[in-house]
């Protein structure tokens, strides 16, 4: 399949309208959101311009495919272990010390991968960047503290909306830093390559400056507790207590995270193969396709998550992206014709937008401010169990049972996480009323 000179121009139509509606509706968010989603926009620039250089890296240094596949999963490794650390750490200490932390460590991590000369060295700055990059869980507690209980899942659908921005942006300056690495450079006469170091070097810039803007703009939310207080979980107590007493509301909530991210993930891993068995694409266009659901994640999230949660709230919602994901899902594996693939791809993103905002803010609710960072972590390291293991399994399904598989089953398991979701309205109501801390975060 080949993409037509006017179908790249619609595709780069789309981005631009993208860009201007964001930069319209930015005016609306309110200003102390504006650091945060900054920060995040940030983080997941940098990720997003070594994870596509990372084959060519470990390549150069005599690396092979599992060593390519180590090295991804270091990352998320580190990352889903270090994300309750990090909640809790913030529930201690504070949202923003917490953050500095991480982004010194990204930083160092960058100028690691930059000037990495061995496979230890690669893999050393995967780790490094991957238990810094642990914070996303703080991050979206830090909205929680910031945002009124009514605002959170319109706040955290404008967050995933710029980190969904750094995924787009990503790649692109990676390939403009590679270029430029290539160029010589003079001073006083002499002349400079940075080479390979490029790319690692200006993510590490990139970090430096948000750890500056971060350090001068970005203020403390967390509110100190004072009076008796019950000792704080460990993040092994909170782990174990979501796989023990999986019928709490905010055990229920992860699980419903977790199963509908891994999914998601596996998914997503699997298009390209369908597609290019289906439908004949290529590396060529296979761009398109992601920009495209990218747009669509991009917009929902701008112009019809914060609409939708006024008017159905987030129970509801969330239980509406549910189907629309399940629905996008099936809706791949019979698709005949193009038309019909783009309205069961479009279902995705849709989806998503609706479900991850809703379930992590109805998850705020129903836990104590004082824990809310250690179990924002804990819903991180189960959606990165998730998004590690359910890659592995959707490839398996995809080779040994048929190309349809891996979309049908994902699509029965985020239908079954509808059973977890029912009567969440009651319990985000009782603990709304029940905690005066939740009305004024």
């Amino acid at each position: 399949m080949t993409f037509t000179l006017p179908t790249k121009l619609f595709f780069a139509a789309l981005g631009l309208v993208m860009i201007w509606l964001v930069g319209r509706e930015l005016r609306k968010v309110p200003a102390k959101l504006h650091v945060l989603m900054f920060t995040a926009f940030l983080d997941m620039v940098g990720t997003l311009m070594v994870i596509p250089l990372l084959p060519f890296y470990a390549s150069r240094l005599g690396g092979g495919g599992f060593m390519v596949g180590m090295l991804i999963s270091a990352f998320s490794v580190a990352q889903l272990m270090s994300a309750p650390m990090w909640g809790r750490f913030s529930d201690k200490f504070g949202r923003r010390p917490t953050l500095m932390v991480a982004m010194a460590a990204s930083a160092i991590a960058y100028v690691i991968f930059g000037f990495a000369d061995s496979l230890f060295l690669l893999f050393l700055s995967r780790v490094v960047q991957g238990a810094g990059g642990g914070t996303v869980g703080v991050i979206q507690a830090y909205v929680a503290d910031a945002t009124p209980p009514k605002e959170r899942a319109r706040s955290l659908g404008w967050l995933s909306a710029a980190t969904n921005l750094g995924v787009a942006l990503g790649p692109v300056l990676g390939s403009l830093a590679v270029a430029w690495g290539k160029k010589p450079l003079g001073f006083s006469g002499h002349t400079v390559t940075v080479g390979h170091a490029a790319p690692g070097l200006l993510a590490a810039f990139l970090v430096s400056l948000n750890l500056i803007f971060a350090w001068i703009y970005l203020r403390e939310s967390r509110e100190a507790h004072e009076g008796v207080q019950t000792k704080p979980k460990t993040s092994r107590e909170a782990v174990t207590r979501v796989i023990t007493h999986s019928g709490e509301p905010a055990a229920r909530l992860i699980w419903i995270y977790a199963i509908a991210m891994g999914a998601f993930t596996g998914v997503m891993g699997m298009l390209a193969l369908f597609l290019s068995k289906r439908f004949g694409v290529t590396e060529e266009n296979i761009g398109y396709m992601f920009m495209y659901i990218g747009v669509i994640s991009v917009l929902t999230r701008v112009l019809l998550l914060g609409r939708l949660v006024d008017t159905l709230g987030e129970a509801r919602l969330s239980r509406l992206g549910i189907v629309l994901l399940a629905t996008g899902l099936a809706g791949i594996a019979f698709a005949w014709s193009l038309p019909t693939l783009a309205i069961a791809v479009a279902l995705i993103p849709l989806g998503t937008a609706f479900t991850f905002p809703c379930v992590t803010a109805m998850l705020s609710h129903v836990i104590s401010s004082r824990e809310r960072g250690l179990y924002m972590g804990v819903q991180q390291t189960f959606g990165g169990t998730a998004r590690v293991a359910f890659p592995i399994l959707a490839g398996l399904a995809f080779d040994r049972l048929g190309m349809r598989w891996p979309f049908l089953f994902g699509a029965g398991l985020v239908l079954c996480t509808l059973l977890l979701g029912l009567g969440m309205e009651d319990h985000v109501r009782e603990k709304a009323t029940s905690a005066p801390e939740a009305a004024t975060a």
